[in-house]
Formats: C-alpha cells, sequence, structure tokens
C-alpha cells in the first residue's frame, strides 16, 4: 500500500533532520535541497522589484487586519512592486488579492505540510517548495523589505530572521514594518528590554517601523527600497537560456 501524502511529507522531513545517515544518503538529500533551490531561482528571477508580505494564514476575511493586508497589497502594486507571499489563505491570500485589484504582478511561495491548506486563488506565480529554510531564503532574496501582519510561529520566526540579518550586517537597506501595534507591543515591549540592557543596539531597530497605517508602511519602503543594493529595475531574458520575452 502507497503511504498517504502527508506521512511522505513526514518522512522527508524526518530524514533530512535525522542523523547520522550514510554519505550516499546525504548526497542524495543534498540534491534535492539543490534542485528546490534551482527551480525557486528560475521561477522567481523575473518578478522585479518585490516586497514580501508575512502573516496569519488563520485571519478570516472578515478581519480588519485581513482588509489592511488588502490595502497594503494594492498600495505596493500601485508604487510598482511585485506582491510575494506564502500563498496560503488568511493575511497572505489578502495581500495578493490586493495586488491582484490593481494588476500588480502577485507571487506565492508555498510550502508542502501535513494538513495544510490550498493556496490562495490569487497568485500569478506560485512556487512549491518542501523545505522550509529554502523557501525563506526565496522570499528573502527576491525581495527589497517585509511587511509582517500578526501571526503565529512561523511570522515571528520570518521575521527575527530578518531582524538577525539586518544586525549582522548581511542585508543593508531592508526596510521591515509590523503592522498591528497592539497586537505586537508586548514584542515591541522585549526589543526596547534588549536595547536597553545592551544586548541590542539602538541602530539595530532603525530599519523597524510599528504601524497601523499602510500609508506610513509605504513611506518607510520608499524610504530604503529605492536606496537598496538589489535592483528596482525589471530583469531581462537571456535569448541563450530560453528566455527571450521574459522580464521585459
Amino acid at each position: 500500500m502507497n503511504p498517504s501524502p502527508d506521512r511522505l511529507e513526514s518522512s522527508l522531513d524526518a530524514e533530512f533532520l535525522a542523523n547520522p545517515r550514510s554519505r550516499l544518503r546525504n548526497l542524495a538529500i543534498l540534491n534535492r535541497i539543490a534542485t528546490e533551490m534551482l527551480r525557486g531561482m528560475r521561477r522567481l528571477h523575473f518578478v522585479g522589484p518585490a516586497i514580501t508580505v508575512f502573516g496569519s494564514a488563520r485571519t478570516p476575511e472578515t478581519s480588519s487586519d485581513y482588509a489592511i493586508a488588502r490595502d497594503v497589497g494594492r498600495l505596493l502594486g500601485k508604487a510598482g512592486f511585485t506582491v510575494i507571499t506564502g500563498g496560503g489563505p488568511g493575511i497572505m491570500q489578502a495581500a495578493n488579492r490586493g495586488a491582484r485589484d490593481v494588476g500588480a504582478p502577485s507571487v506565492g511561495c508555498t510550502i508542502r505540510l501535513p494538513h495544510e491548506e490550498a493556496p490562495n486563488p490569487y497568485l500569478d506565480i506560485r512556487v512549491d517548495f518542501h523545505y522550509f529554510f529554502a523557501r525563506k531564503y526565496m522570499l528573502t532574496k527576491y525581495s527589497l523589505g517585509f511587511i509582517v501582519f500578526p501571526g503565529g510561529f512561523g511570522t515571528a520566526d520570518e521575521l527575527f530572521e530578518a531582524l538577525t540579518l539586518i544586525q549582522t550586517g548581511k542585508m543593508h537597506d531592508f526596510p521591515v514594518v509590523v503592522m498591528g501595534e497592539t497586537f505586537w507591543q508586548p514584542l515591541r515591549a522585549q526589543l526596547d528590554a534588549m536595547r536597553d540592557a545592551g544586548m541590542i543596539s539602538a541602530r539595530d531597530l532603525d530599519l523597524l517601523v510599528f504601524t497601523d497605517d499602510p500609508e506610513i508602511a509605504m513611506k518607510h519602503v520608499l524610504r530604503f527600497a529605492q536606496r537598496s543594493a538589489k535592483p528596482r529595475r525589471r530583469i531581462r531574458g537571456l535569448r541563450v537560456l530560453g528566455e527571450r520575452g521574459r522580464g521585459g
């Protein structure tokens, strides 16, 4: 009897995290990871200047956070950005939907998980990932900044990874907007406590803004994205690679 998709996904995770493995098995795992990352690079190479929006998949369409995320998607699209999300429901769907509202490119980097809900219907480009780190790498590599809405472990993980890369100098001029001041107030207090204790510096928080206002979010994004080392132009395809007409 063939294993269910859920059991297969879980077994791949267990294999990746288990130790020790034979050198041959490790090589096979590395090949699968490299293939996934190369496929992601190929699909996202032409998305142009983009902002990634994070947030909970559990946010209902009736929520004010959903409405604000949709507004943010519209504003990003009108400003010439591609909107990238994790491709799922909730906040992700709202941001992708906002981009679709104004005819802007809408991208979803989905993750294959047991019991995960289906991708949202507002994606122009969808890239599936199995490995979280490969997905997070793509969401960062092809983005000029992050806008983070209320969410759970995954959202907090993505937020703190960006803050760590900024603090350690791995990323420069990378704005991070945290939407939902009331929801994130305990986190803001904790960051202030870290700063006051000397665990982080005030400069580490320069690129971080807490707000409820989509217009303030856009001003912060534009302030840093305009001087980002990442190109804001859309990349043209190479004929030699069969990419004629793409990204033009």
